[in-house]
């Protein structure tokens, strides 16, 4: 296990929030293997040191599953749908079956980036509008699209649930009769990308999730999945520390 910064160890175990933890240490309560931790920041060992909180060994939480999975078209993010063939949570593997959940949604329609994972707290981080976590898409848009129509994506435009504005948008290139578009969103709602260019009067030919945060689909083939490291695990909960 990689060394951790005392004070996100003990937010890790549950222990206090990052900058409580922060105070415990400085009021002298937080021992090192028996020994006061006498400044911030300071790190440990997990698998070797012994972080205790007034004499009370702080242990992590039970072990979780953290999964990223390339979702392909006709796959339904739902975990319970009667009347879906295709669900996203059947690409996990058969030891992890009906225990992950999707991390929020990507529709039937759409493929790209999904996290799985049995982690309520980190599913809350991700999917609560507080938290504001990018995600990056890729969008086919049928015909040539202008600079002046991206700008109207950052500058945003008015859906039937109230606004909407992308992060980023940029040209990637055009090929074969449409250009493909970079967005980058910091909220989640139904259908949004797909909404905002019908507010604008295109048509979206594929829509493809390529980045949740720090979490990039890389390589990853459609229909494969991955484990996350603990380092990317790590990195997800410091997007949402950073964004809150």
């Amino acid at each position: 296990m990689d060394r951790w910064l005392i004070h996100k160890w003990l937010a890790h175990c549950g222990v206090a929030s990052r900058r409580a933890a922060e105070q415990l240490i400085r009021d002298g309560r937080v021992t090192l293997n028996g020994q006061p931790v006498a400044r911030v920041p300071a790190f440990c060992d997990p698998e070797r040191d012994v972080v205790a909180v007034d004499g009370r060994p702080a242990q992590p939480p039970e072990s979780h599953v953290y999964l990223a999975v390339h979702k392909p078209r006709g796959y339904v993010s739902t975990v319970r749908d009667p009347h879906a063939e295709r669900r996203v949570v059947d690409l996990a593997p058969p030891e992890f079956a009906g225990r992950v959940k999707p991390v929020g949604r990507l529709d039937k329609d759409s493929e790209g980036l999904l996290l799985l994972t049995d982690d309520g707290r980190l599913i809350n981080r991700l999917t609560h509008p507080r938290y504001h976590v990018e995600k990056e898409y890729h969008a086919g848009i049928g015909g040539v699209i202008g600079a002046r129509l991206v700008s109207e994506l950052v500058k945003g435009v008015r859906l039937d649930d109230g606004p909407a504005r992308a992060l980023e948008a940029a040209i990637l290139r055009r090929e074969s009769g449409r250009t493909v578009l970079r967005i980058v969103l910091g909220e989640g709602r139904k259908r949004q990308i797909r909404r905002m260019m019908a507010a604008l009067g295109c048509r979206v030919e594929f829509l493809r999730r390529v980045r949740i945060g720090p979490i990039r689909i890389g390589r990853l083939a459609a229909g494969q999945c991955r484990r996350l490291t603990a380092a990317e695990v790590r990195a997800l909960y410091d997007a949402t520390e950073k964004r809150a």
